[in-house]
């Protein structure tokens, strides 16, 4: 009667996910005991093949099992069944709880990753190999073994073997190690190289250890290809950011002669529109939320040339001329402006969320993955550049604006109203900084002192570029971002910051008009 009722038991449970093939000095070892003794007992169970160890081990990962008298118990909410037999039983007063630490949460889920190795899907077997990567024992050698010989898509096939290879790095047979060693030496994943690094610092065969450093070595040598990607890009990606700063700036100081300090607090105000059409989209239309940014690319250009036309009229138009004036006047504004933020949406930084089509980023190598963010600035910030080129080139205004740069006087004696032409020059660049604070919403928190960190490089962008000119202001940039970017990966970011500027000032006593200097009646 007692076994009918064992085996109903089992039948039961058994639709309900439960299987009953454990015995219970398995599930004692892999309940209780140290990580070591409890993770060979676990890889020695799931190097069976068994499937009816799989919802032990997730009970264990949902710390729902206990133990008691020598006992294995699983309870799931009210019910309280005995993790060998699977039948329902009574918790006894004295169990206690089965506490797993990082190493052994990490084994217990490379052993139910390897369940899935031999699913269907493709993603889900992809899955199961990628979750196995950090926590590979040799104990699953052989459940890896047989994955490898079935798995038929190529891809997964050469992952899974350099699965079995770290595996078997711990192997006691020294012939093993080394084949392991070798075959690792394919491997592109930075955390190979950290696995091989660890058997090195262990090993003290000699032949062995010859073997995992030659593997090291030609890791090493791949992964270095993608920092230096990585360096690459994050240096154009700061470069950028400088550029389209400096374009507002290129405008206002480069062609109208206008030092303005209150240039940073313009991209600020770019930055807080962006916040506002977030949270307009976010209450009223949530459904379009992903494409708040869209919406918020005017109205930021609008908000901050607004801003700016106004600072024209009011203040800059009586200081044409009077640089230490101006300088110390848009000083002053930049003040008022950063204060009226506080007031309004408070001292403390604010988040602008990225859309979803923004998060993420395309991984091109193990160790490198470019952001969309930071792909969709390169792309916006050449956007607002060639805009810009052409405005300025081709258009009636960007006409009025060169002719009023080069010679005042003439232009008012044919005709051009020289005022209006100043307040839509001095908007569109102040327009600009907004859109520069736009894009910069999406890689950082928006904050009242936003603009104070970016209004210093700027400038040096301007002048090293040459005044006045926008592909200096492209190549300033740009080489300012990459230059930056190495110098920090060599000597920090401070010291970087510093050996930057002194190289702009010697720059700038060799050649003090700029990369790109003004000729013929533009100078």
């Amino acid at each position: 009667m007692r076994f009918l009722k064992g085996t109903l038991g089992c039948l039961l449970l058994a639709f309900a996910g439960w299987a009953c093939a454990l015995t219970p000095e398995q599930a004692l070892r892999i309940a209780d005991g140290e990580s070591d003794d409890r993770i060979t007992a676990l890889n020695e169970a799931v190097a069976s093949g068994d499937a009816a160890l799989k919802p032990f081990i997730e009970a264990l990962l949902a710390d729902e099992v206990k133990t008691a008298g020598g006992k294995v118990f699983v309870v799931k909410g009210e019910a309280v069944l005995d993790a060998a037999s699977g039948t329902a039983t009574k918790l006894p007063d004295d169990a206690q709880d089965v506490v797993n630490n990082n190493r052994m949460s990490q084994a217990l889920g490379a052993a139910l990753a390897a369940f899935n190795l031999s699913s269907s899907e493709r993603a889900v077997r992809a899955k199961a190999i990628a979750d196995m990567k950090d926590s590979v024992d040799e104990g699953l050698a052989g459940i890896l073994d047989k994955a490898a010989a079935a798995e038929t898509d190529p891809a997964l096939k050469a992952q899974l073997e350099l699965l079995k290879a770290a595996a078997l790095i711990s192997s006691p047979d020294k012939a093993s190690r080394i084949a392991a060693a070798t075959l690792l030496a394919g491997s592109g994943d930075p955390a190979t190289g950290s696995l091989l690094m660890s058997k090195l610092a262990d090993e003290s065969d000699g032949d062995v250890k010859i073997a995992i450093q030659r593997s090291l070595d030609t890791i090493q040598s791949r992964l270095a290809w993608g920092e230096r990607l990585g360096v690459l890009f994050t240096g154009a990606s700061l470069g950028s950011i400088l550029m389209l700063v400096a374009l507002g700036l290129a405008v206002t100081y480069g062609l109208m002669g206008v030092i303005n300090m209150a240039h940073g607090e313009l991209l600020m105000i770019g930055a807080y529109a962006t916040y506002v059409v977030q949270n307009l989209f976010r209450a009223y239309l949530p459904g379009a939320f992903d494409w708040y940014v869209i919406a918020a690319i005017p109205v930021s250009f609008l908000a901050a040339a607004l801003v700016g036309a106004a600072m024209e009229r009011s203040v800059i138009r009586f200081l044409y001329g009077r640089p230490l004036e101006t300088l110390l006047a848009t000083w002053g504004i930049s003040l008022i402006l950063m204060q009226a933020v506080r007031t309004l949406f408070g001292a403390q930084n604010v988040a602008v969320e990225n859309p979803a089509w923004l998060s993420g980023g395309v991984q091109v190598l193990p160790n490198l993955t470019l952001p969309f963010n930071r792909i969709a600035i390169l792309v916006f910030a050449a956007l607002v550049l060639g805009g810009m080129a052409l405005l300025i080139a081709r258009t009636r205004l960007g006409l009025f604006v060169r002719g009023v740069t080069q010679n005042r006087r003439m232009a008012a004696c044919v005709g051009v109203n020289t005022a209006r032409v100043d307040t839509y020059a001095f908007a569109l660049g102040s327009g600009i900084a907004g859109l520069a604070g736009c894009a910069l919403s999406q890689i950082g928190n928006v904050g009242p002192d936003l603009g104070q960190g970016y209004i210093v490089d700027s400038f040096m962008v301007v002048v090293l570029g040459g005044v006045g000119q926008l592909a200096g202001t492209v190549v300033a940039g740009l080489g300012l971002g990459i230059v930056n970017k190495l110098l920090e990966g060599w000597q920090g970011a401070v010291l970087a910051k510093i050996m930057v500027l002194g190289l702009i000032v010697i720059f700038i006593q060799k050649k003090p008009s700029g990369l790109f200097a003004l000729k013929g009646r533009e100078a």
